[in-house]
């Protein structure tokens, strides 16, 4: 990665205009992504899970003081059959990524993510002193290979229902985010309790060479309820409701992380960057745990990377997450643009448009900038543009109006995205998540 950098002259150009790889193995739509959409609102959705993240597979000795070390959050009672949202920061306080971890055994773990977070803690398994290994499985959408295991996730208000005719045996009345073994047409499945889009809902998975057979279970117990299939369109949407940013700029960048950035592959850790946001410091495009909305999960009582900055941000941050609803009549104005003579505005893909993985839109009010606009989709249940933001404490307020700028800046390189003007869109704050969670 450094090497990298010093050929592109800084980590902005090296990381701007390289557009999006393939994002999952599944189909864009299996029906519609209307009707896949309506799915986990009306009756239940299912998502194959299996292709787009890395797993990073950890066992030995010092395992839980390793993770204690270098995520924020609290290990206390965490124990086999519990999963939590394990969160990494850098050394000062900024994020690099995070990912579902599961306690498999005493000194046993399997988290699933993306890839930043991981490649930061092989990095210190491998030049660490710890009495640990370390297993990684790249993402098998890029590789090409098959993953290690099917990931399926039911959610939507039959989802339990569901799987409930599903399993063999009677469903186990499990927490949020604890998991256990059942048995699905005669083969052992790891069924967690969860959901997306504030639904209830499962993530179960075991080998891949069994998924096949587990999903046309669990779609075949499901047919009566109306259960659907959702595509990599659809799949990638209900983040908004949730209020989850699945991919910002990694704070790998910093000064005192050379000999990381000299150790890692540029392949695997490259995020490409797009929107109106303009800056060649790329510590601007860092954002922090707090600031994404996840103060509630750290935890000051023991030492970790990243403390003392977070300490000191974690009660007066200054941005917060929030959620935008677009002003329909700017939206329409959009695609407008394609009907009449003259330059056109950035082309809006529905149900999500992402032509970088990384995408931050310049807010602002008055002229001044006052925050970024991140990961945005179509939702039809809501008959709303959403996308998720941060933005500055004093703009926070819901019903509080904004506007962004939608296109990439002059002289954009970016292969997936064609020639175009910018334009404002105006949208108004709103709460993050964006609907009360029922998970």
């Amino acid at each position: 990665m450094e090497e990298a950098i010093a050929a592109a002259g800084s980590p902005t150009e090296l990381i701007r205009d390289l557009g999006v790889g393939r994002f999952t193995r599944a189909r864009d739509e299996y029906t519609h992504w209307i009707e896949e959409q309506r799915s986990w609102q009306e009756t239940c959705a299912l998502a194959d899970q299996s292709y787009h993240m890395t797993d990073l597979h950890v066992e030995g000795a010092d395992a839980l003081e390793f993770y204690s070390e270098f995520a924020v959050n609290n290990f206390e009672g965490f124990e086999p059959g519990k999963a939590k949202q394990m969160v990494v920061a850098n050394p000062n306080g900024y994020f690099i990524g995070d990912a579902i971890l599961f306690c498999l055994g005493e000194e046993e773990f399997l988290s699933v993510g993306a890839a930043a977070a991981h490649n930061w803690l092989r990095y210190q398994i491998e030049t660490g002193d710890y009495d640990v290994t370390g297993d990684l499985q790249p993402r098998p959408a890029a590789t090409g290979d098959d993953p290690n295991n099917y990931r399926y996730q039911v959610q939507g208000p039959e989802a339990i229902e569901i799987m409930a005719d599903a399993t063999d045996e009677p469903l186990p009345d499990l927490s949020f985010f604890n998991f256990e073994t059942v048995s699905i047409d005669g083969k052992d499945v790891n069924l967690l309790r969860h959901g997306m889009a504030g639904q209830p809902g499962f993530e179960f998975w075991g080998p891949y060479d069994e998924g096949e057979e587990i999903k046309s279970a669990v779609l075949d117990a499901g047919e009566e309820y109306g259960i659907r299939r959702l595509g990599g369109k659809s799949y990638q949407t209900p983040n908004v409701i949730l209020g989850w940013i699945p991919l910002v700029v990694p704070a790998i960048f910093d000064e005192e992380m050379e000999e990381y950035r000299e150790w890692l592959d540029v392949r695997s850790g490259l995020l490409s960057l797009g929107g109106s946001f303009d800056s060649d410091d790329i510590t601007d495009y860092y954002v922090s745990p707090v600031e994404l909305g996840y103060s509630h999960i750290i935890d000051f009582d023991h030492d970790f990377v990243g403390k003392e900055s977070l300490e000191a941000e974690v009660d007066d941050p200054d941005r917060e997450r929030v959620t935008l609803v677009w002003n329909s009549d700017d939206v329409l104005d959009v695609f407008a643009s394609l009907f009449e003579e003259g330059e056109t505005h950035k082309f809006m893909e529905f149900p999500h448009p992402r032509a970088s993985a990384c995408v931050y839109d310049e807010i602002h009010v008055d002229g001044e900038t006052v925050g970024v606009s991140t990961d945005k989709s179509y939702i039809y249940n809501e008959r709303e543009m959403l996308s998720l933001a941060l933005v500055d404490t004093e703009y926070s307020e819901p019903g509080t109006e904004v506007a962004f700028t939608w296109g990439e800046p002059e002289g954009s390189s970016n292969p997936m995205v064609e020639r175009h003007t910018q334009t404002e869109i105006r949208a108004t704050v709103a709460p993050s998540p964006y609907r009360e969670d029922q998970r």
